[in-house]
């Protein structure tokens, strides 16, 4: 069995950053790596939790909620996983840098956070959220296009 792209990056080399992991047709798929792989702090699943239903709302009602094909968080607990479609790289990184500007600074009730709308909605840490995107968000805002391929970063080491 084909190992699927994101399997084939040394993990090790990875640090806090936007990156590119798949090109499938027109889809791209991003890797949204809010902490250091294997480096031992990883997301709490309610602040976890709270950064998707914030991060979901605020990107899909963006001026680029129309290129936005799936949000949904990393298995491994270190980020997101973001794809989309008819967006450049310079307009993702955009959409990430006012994503998580807009999730630091969020104060309110948690969209999507009933009985009704969501199938967890006790597990939420606002507090938690804001504090997890900081290292994120200090990465992303000087990122160039160059900087979303995984290579670009080994060669810096």
């Amino acid at each position: 069995m084909k190992k699927i792209a994101s399997f084939e990056v040394d993990h090790r080399k990875i640090d806090v950053g936007m990156y590119i992991s798949r090109v499938d047709g027109d889809i791209v798929t991003y890797d949204i790596r809010m902490c250091k792989p294997n480096g031992g702090v990883y997301l709490p699943t309610p602040a976890m939790h709270t950064i998707e239903h914030l991060f979901a709302t605020y990107a899909r009602n963006s001026a680029y909620g129309q290129g936005i094909v799936y949000v949904g968080p990393m298995g491994c607990r270190t980020g997101f996983y973001l794809l989309t479609r008819g967006l450049s790289h310079q307009d993702a990184i955009r959409l990430m840098q006012q994503t998580f500007r807009f999730i630091a600074e969020y104060e309110g009730e948690i969209p999507g956070c009933s009985e009704i709308e969501c199938g967890n909605y006790l597990e939420h840490d606002l507090a938690g959220a804001k504090q997890a995107v900081l290292p994120f968000l200090s990465a992303i805002q000087e990122y160039t296009p160059e900087m979303l391929e995984y290579t670009w970063h080994y060669n810096q080491k």
